[in-house]
This record gives C-alpha cells, sequence and structure tokens, in this order.
C-alpha cells in the first residue's frame, strides 16, 4: 500500500533549510495496522504529512496504491486526498464543523465529492459507538465523542489508507482504549489500511508493527511477538514490559547495507564516529575502536 525509498523533504525558508527527511524507507502493506513512533523533530509528522499529500516530497520514491505522489499533479493529488486517504488529526478543530451536527459533518465530504449516502453516513457513526448521537451538534459531545465524530467523517469517502497523528492526545485513557478498539474493529471487518502516529507506547503496543523514526530515518522496527494482539495489548496497558515485552525489536537495514544502532547501545560502549566491526561466522560484532596510540 505505501512504498518509500530515500524519501526526502525539505522545508526552505529565506534563510533556513531545513532536511526533515533524510532518505527514509519504509514499507507499509494493504491491510496493515501499524504505528510510528518518535521522539518530537524526528520526521515522523511530516511522513504522515507527505502521504496524506498535505506535504510534497522533495525527493526520493513514495507510492500509496498506484499513486506516485512525487510525480502527482495538483488535480490528481484533490482527487488522492479526496479518494484514497483519510486522516485524523490530534485536533478535533481540524476535522470538525462546529455548526452543524455529528451526521451533518459526516455528510460534507459525501456532498463535496458528490457522492451523498445518507445511510452509509448513519452506519459509519453506528460503527464509531454513536447511534444515539448522530444529531447533536458538537458542543453537546464530549472530546472523546468528537473525535469518534472524526473517525467516522475520515472513512465518509471509504479511503483505502486512514492516518491518524496522535489520535488519542488529547482524550483519557479510557476513551484512548476506545478508539484503538475501534480503530482495530474497522481493520479487520472492512481492510482498510492504518498508518498512526504516536508517542504513547502504550497505544502502539496494540498493533502489529512499530517503525521507530530518528534523525528523519527509520531505525529500528518492532514486529509483535504474541499471536494473540488481545493479550499483547492487556499486557501492555497492564504496565507489562512496556514494548519489547509485545514486540520483537529489529534494526533496519536499507538496499546498500546501512543500519542505525539504537544510540544508548553505542552509548553504552562510548562509541562515537567510529566502531571496530568483526564477522566470526554467525555474528556480527560491534565494539568500541581499539587504540590507535603507540
Amino acid at each position: 500500500m505505501i512504498h518509500c525509498e530515500g524519501l526526502v523533504k525539505i522545508y526552505k525558508t529565506d534563510d533556513l533549510e531545513v532536511v526533515a527527511l533524510q532518505g527514509l524507507n519504509l514499507t507499509v502493506n494493504k491491510g496493515e495496522m501499524m504505528a510510528i513512533i518518535g521522539n518530537s523533530g524526528s520526521g515522523k509528522s511530516t511522513l504522515l504529512n507527505t502521504l496524506g499529500g498535505l506535504d510534497r516530497p522533495s525527493a526520493g520514491q513514495v507510492t500509496v496504491g498506484k499513486w506516485d505522489l512525487l510525480k502527482i499533479t495538483d488535480e490528481q493529488l484533490v482527487q488522492y486526498k479526496r479518494d484514497t486517504v483519510g486522516f485524523i488529526w490530534q485536533n478535533n478543530a481540524r476535522n470538525l464543523l462546529p455548526y452543524l451536527t455529528a451526521l451533518e459533518n459526516v455528510e460534507m465530504p459525501m456532498m463535496l465529492s458528490g457522492k451523498l449516502d445518507r445511510a452509509y453516513a448513519r452506519q459509519l457513526l453506528e460503527w464509531v459507538g454513536l447511534k444515539e448521537r448522530m444529531h447533536n451538534k458538537l458542543h453537546q459531545l464530549s472530546g472523546g465523542e468528537q473525535q469518534r465524530v472524526a473517525m467516522a467523517i475520515s472513512l465518509s469517502n471509504r479511503p483505502e489508507l486512514l492516518l491518524a497523528d496522535e489520535p488519542t492526545g488529547s482524550v483519557d485513557s479510557r476513551t484512548s482504549d476506545m478508539i484503538m478498539d475501534i480503530f482495530r474493529r474497522l481493520n479487520q471487518e472492512i481492510g482498510i489500511t492504518i498508518v498512526i502516529v504516536t508517542h504513547d507506547l502504550s497505544l502502539a503496543g496494540k498493533v502489529d508493527r512499530v517503525v521507530a523514526i530518528r534523525d528523519g530515518l527509520t531505525s529500528t522496527e518492532f514486529i509483535k511477538r504474541n499471536p494473540n494482539l488481545d493479550q499483547a495489548a492487556e499486557e501492555v496497558s497492564r504496565g507489562i514490559g512496556g514494548l519489547q515485552s509485545v514486540h520483537e525489536e529489529y534494526v533496519v537495514v536499507d538496499r546498500v547495507g546501512r543500519l542505525q544502532i539504537p544510540k544508548d547501545y553505542l552509548g553504552a560502549l562510548n562509541i562515537k564516529d567510529k566502531a571496530s566491526m568483526e564477522f566470526d561466522g554467525e555474528r556480527i560484532i560491534i565494539t568500541a575502536p581499539k587504540s590507535l596510540e603507540g
């Protein structure tokens, strides 16, 4: 569904140039539900904005389904954002029109694309648990209910890909669990591909695969060990060992053989700009360089 290779995004102003993505590689399969984690400034939101068609990539390759986002025209980009991708922001104000009811909010994207389907709009609100609240105005809904309206809106034009930027960042833990359960059910029942950006490791523990981004590059991946995702999520929510207890951690190797070693590993060995490496026939062993003096 998503393929990025050597993806670069540069933001330029008159006197400043910021390289937000520095050659990032990422593949997401159709029907997958995965999370992207990273510190502030790591490039995770830039990646999401690029996949959502909100930012144009600067260089490299990035395809979503049939669309090449590096070569897409402005007219095609409108079609891509309308038909292929749904987006959920942390800030409800970016998703919702306050003077409309929940149902009218869900119907609005359908009306703009000329495909009003009132029965489907109602079904979406039922899916997110708002059957009894669909005629309420936004000021009559809690923050969690508004976020669930936003989820229904993002699905209104039947997208193939759903992107969520910190979707549980402004709600309590109970509502967060409810939102993640809705994501999982939508993923399983309608097969939509879901990519969630989050800094919450307990939330990341509820998906099959987690990709960590550092300095604009993918650094490590966590693949779920436990085949029972519900049990794995419960372990994380109870604080049993965190992300590593549920997922196996892998260092990502790119096409030309480069890998990013976690900073805490390098720090523990006091490795800075050089390292010694040897191959013993079974393992690659990385150590701090021996002194060159004498």
